[in-house]
This record gives structure tokens, C-alpha cells and sequence, in this order.
């Protein structure tokens, strides 16, 4: 989603001191010296020392890490992936370059960037997950094979190299140039989609530097941060920033949890390493958010404290087994923290419990709230589908489980995941209102309510093993519709009891308003799939 960019005062520098804007240009600061360390910054020597007046401040450069960069640009190395040919699309020029089709200059600067990364002409340019800074899968225009430009670094002298992937997606040839310009051909090892990691294997008759992992959990925000790449093809480029935020969740996968840094990051950086101050690799670089296509200070890398794990198990075996407990969950929100009576909104709700699974097997039920894992206590929904997938598969593990109010332990013992589930129940939309409604239909917080007939399961497409109530219509300025409720959603549960009637529904809104609840929360299919809806027993929309 773009961002609006900030208004420009035209008094912004205007009236700086011809001084201060050197200073500033020149990166000086007025200011006490940085801690000292690998990458502290450097006492710049004193100009006319001599005749400096004895009261005036001392001048410090800023932090220089010339000193990591001379000693981990040869572990860094550029990814090369060619994929397959496509069928004819157009002659499509490469994103960020906005010139009219059939223009004379098209041609020019496709050649142009083909040219600067050493592709094939005509060639398509890498691109990431959410405008990411790699390359990705896809054949050329014209039925041409497409090149795919990106980074890595080798973590064994062997020839083992790190990289995303997305990199070398669908790859028929990998190829992997070293910082001396040594060109090597590249065996995908294994790679793991859900958190776009790939491992590559490179022969060479002589050992290659490697660079070391460093523990993302001690990084902290604000300290320096260094990547180096690939960008645009411009191999063993040094940028460096601060570590902006942690554990970002970009709606990339159900393992999110990205460093963000404002160190540039561009296409081609993909794949890259993001040290510390120490030299350590501690992320990862595998997305830009970008309403240009270039760098804006908003980067994204994979923290090794999840990379790590996932590389060790694909130098192993060449794959990523991971834990499995069976459950769809769902965020709690404000609105549904009060409809069940709970203090706060960390854990996760229980939407769905899959059959024969290992949270089917421990007891765990639909509408239960599971609120701490292994002794870890909850905050966030999101945070349950990392520490299941990182637990040793048929490891017994302690839930904490709000159920009818009360805290209770169930034991489970974790299956392995053998698909990609959807993890998250994600909340419907509104259409505009429609109606379907027969005879015997109710009204009640601004839907209309009618018990399953055959005639509806038909029309609806529901399944026969869904029993409710159905949506009929849905009021357009209604709480109901902002919600997200629509025309063929079945109401299965209101305050956690099942409903089968309208008026079923009508006797649970009565007792949630006797016990002074200000919202209902109600279970609803819809698809087959399962969510938790609270709806405000007021109208009131918010």
C-alpha cells in the first residue's frame, strides 16, 4: 500500500548556515564519540589541532565499517537463475521504467538493464515477494528463457551458500559468480517456500571464504546494521543502516517475523546477508515495501534465529519437517476478549479442530482459546504457528486452554505437518445486500435469519454436514454488514451454544444482554470454513 510522501517546505535547508550544510554534507557530527566495537566509529583526526581554541568541540567521523567489508564482501555472491521459456506475452519492459509502448527508447533500456545483469536480451527483471528485492520465477517475452538476478553468502567453505527462494524458483540453470568473478555452476540442495529460504552447493578446487551466524535475538533497535549485495546487478555493494523494527509480520507467510531495517536494499539483494556490527549474519534480506520499485528505507530480512534452524534441516535432509496440531485459529479481538469474558486479547481462538489430528486427539475443542504453548504464554495469535512449526515432532507439549471461562491444561503430542494448511482464519466482506429470504424468516441485529432447508442448502451451496442458521439478507448500514457477514453465511453457534432456529438465536442474544455482555460472539461458516464474528448487542457500529 502506498504511502503519501511527506509535504516539501521550501525553507527546509534553505536557511541552514553555509557551515552546518557542509557539516552535514560531509556526514560530521558534533556529538559524543559512538561505543567502541568492530564498528565503532573512528576519532577523525583533528584539523589545525595547534590553533584550535581550547573550549571548542572535537569533530568525530561517523562509524566506518570498512574493516567488515573488507572481510566478509568475498562470502558474498551473486545468484544467476535461468528459468524456462513461456509463451509469447509482449515485449514487457522491466518494472520501474515507465516509457510508452512502442517507444524507441523501450528497446534501449531493456537492453540497458539486460546488459547490467548479464541476462539474456529481452529478458524480464528479478522480483521479489511484496515488491521484494530478488529475482523470481517465469519465462521471457517472446518464448525467450528469463534470468532471475539475486544474492547469497556461503556459510561453509565447502560451497554451501544461502540465498532466497524466490531466487531460483523454478530454476532449469543456476549459476553463482564469487567476488572475484569466478563463475560456478550451483546444485539446489533443498529450499522451503513458506519461509523463501534455498540452499545451493558449488564445487570449487579451493576453499571459500564463509561468513558466520550471529543471534538475531541480541540485536536490538537502533543498533547498526550492514547488508551487502547484488543490486541491479552491481555485485559486492556495501549499504548500511539501523535495525528499524523487529518481528514484522508482512502477511508474506504464517512464520513472518521480519527484521526491518532502513539500510538500502534493492533488486538483486535478495537473498543477501544483513550482519551486525560484530560481522555476524544475523538476517536474511528478502523484501522492500516500494511504491517506486527502488529502495526507501523500508527493508526486510529473515531473522537467523528462523533462518538457521531451517538451513540446518535442509543441509541435512534437503527438506523442513515441521510440527502439526490440527487447529485453525483466529485472532482475539477487543470484541471478542469481552463476549467470552477474558481480560486481555492475547491467544489464539480455536475455529476449527481437524479430524484425527493431534489437537483432536488431546481434546481440544472448537471455541477453546489456547493461551500459552510449551509454557510460553500467548501475546499474539500469530506467534502459535512458528513455535508449533519449530517443535520437535512427537514432542509432548503443555497447552494453556481458556475453556467456559476456565483455565485448563491439555496435553498434546505434536504430529508432522505434511501440507500447507491455512493457518488463519481470515475475515469475510460485505457485498451489497441481497435477499433470499423465505417464509418463516427472522430479524435480529440486522440479518435476516432462516433455518436450513434443503431448498437453501441448494441454493447456498452448503454442506450437509453444516447445521445453523442462514443468512437470508443482510442489512446494508448494519453492524451485521460491517462485520463482514453476508447472504448464505450459517450462524452454527451464538455465546458458544449451537443454534438451529432463528429463534434459537433470538434466546441467546436475550441472555448475553442479561448478563450485561456488550457483544455475541457467533461461530459462522461459511464455504466450509469456520470463523468467530462478534457482533455488538447495541448496533452500534463503532
Amino acid at each position: 500500500m502506498p504511502h503519501a510522501s511527506l509535504p516539501r517546505s521550501p525553507h527546509t535547508s534553505r536557511h541552514l548556515p553555509a557551515v552546518a550544510l557542509c557539516a552535514l554534507l560531509a556526514g560530521a557530527v558534533l556529538s559524543p564519540a559512538l561505543p567502541a566495537g568492530p564498528a565503532a566509529a573512528q576519532e577523525a583526526p583533528a584539523a589545525n589541532t595547534v590553533n584550535a581554541a581550547p573550549n571548542a568541540s572535537r569533530t568525530y567521523a561517523p562509524p566506518s565499517f570498512r574493516d567488515l567489508a573488507r572481510t566478509q564482501v568475498d562470502t558474498v555472491v551473486n545468484i544467476s537463475s535461468t528459468q524456462a521459456p513461456q509463451a509469447s506475452g509482449g515485449g514487457r519492459l522491466p518494472e520501474g521504467m515507465d516509457v510508452p509502448p512502442g517507444s524507441p527508447l523501450e528497446e534501449f533500456f531493456r537492453e540497458f538493464r539486460n546488459r547490467q545483469r548479464g541476462g539474456q536480451p529481452n529478458g524480464t527483471p528479478e522480483s521479489g515477494p511484496n515488491g521484494g528485492p530478488g529475482g523470481g520465477p517465469g519465462g521471457g517475452p517472446g518464448g525467450l528463457p528469463s534470468m532471475a538476478l539475486g544474492s547469497g553468502f556461503i556459510i561453509d567453505p565447502s560451497g554451501l551458500i544461502v540465498t532466497n527462494s524466490h531466487v531460483v524458483a523454478d530454476a532449469a540453470e543456476i549459476s553463482v559468480t564469487l567476488h572475484d568473478g569466478t563463475r560456478l555452476p550451483a546444485k539446489l540442495v533443498g529450499s522451503d517456500a513458506p519461509t523463501d529460504l534455498a540452499l545451493l552447493k558449488v564445487e570449487s578446487d579451493k576453499p571459500l571464504a564463509a561468513a558466520h551466524w550471529g543471534d538475531s535475538e541480541t540485536v536490538e533497535v537502533g543498533d547498526w546494521v550492514v547488508a551487502i549485495g547484488n543490486p541491479f546487478g552491481l555485485g559486492g555493494s556495501v549499504t548500511a543502516g539501523i535495525l528499524s523494527a523487529r518481528a514484522r509480520d508482512i502477511q508474506q507467510g504464517p512464520y513472518d517475523e521480519y527484521l526491518q531495517t532502513d539500510a538500502a536494499i534493492n533488486r538483486g539483494n535478495s537473498g543477501g546477508p544483513l550482519y551486525d556490527a560484530g560481522g555476524a549474519v544475523i538476517g536474511i534480506n528478502t523484501a522492500i515495501y516500494s511504491p517506486t520499485g527502488g529502495s526507501v528505507g523500508i527493508g526486510f530480512a529473515i531473522p537467523s534465529s528462523l533462518a538457521k534452524p531451517i538451513i540446518d534441516q535442509l543441509k541435512d535432509g534437503g527438506k523442513v519437517r515441521r510440527g502439526w496440531l490440527g487447529v485453525q485459529v483466529q485472532r482475539v479481538t477487543p470484541d471478542i476478549a469481552e463476549s467470552l469474558g477474558m481480560d486481555g486479547t492475547g491467544g489464539a481462538l480455536v475455529t476449527s479442530v481437524s479430524p484425527d489430528s493431534p489437537a483432536a486427539t488431546a481434546g481440544l475443542r472448537q471455541g477453546d482459546v489456547i493461551t500459552a504453548f510449551d509454557g510460553k504464554p500467548l501475546e499474539q495469535m500469530r506467534e502459535l504457528p512458528r513455535l508449533v512449526a519449530s517443535t520437535e515432532i512427537g514432542r509432548d507439549v503443555p497447552l494453556s486452554v481458556l475453556r467456559g471461562g476456565k483455565q485448563e491444561s491439555v496435553q498434546v503430542t505434536l504430529g508432522e505437518l505434511r501440507n500447507e494448511p491455512q493457518q488463519l482464519a481470515m475475515s469475510g466482506s460485505s457485498g451489497a445486500p441481497r435477499s433470499a429470504q423465505p417464509e418463516e424468516s427472522k430479524s435480529a441485529l440486522g440479518l435476516k435469519l432462516a433455518p436450513l432447508t434443503p431448498g437453501l442448502r441448494e441454493t447456498f451451496s452448503i454442506g450437509e454436514d453444516v447445521a445453523g442458521v442462514v443468512v437470508t439478507e443482510v442489512e446494508g448500514d448494519s453492524v451485521a454488514s460491517q462485520r463482514g457477514l453476508d447472504l448464505g453465511d450459517v450462524i452454527v453457534e451464538a455465546g458458544q451454544e449451537p443454534v438451529s432456529t432463528p429463534a434459537d438465536l433470538e434466546s441467546r442474544i436475550a441472555k448475553a444482554k442479561e448478563q450485561g455482555r456488550k457483544t455475541l460472539l457467533m461461530l459462522v461458516s461459511r464455504g466450509g470454513d469456520l470463523r468467530y464474528v462478534p457482533l455488538p448487542l447495541d448496533g452500534n457500529k463503532g
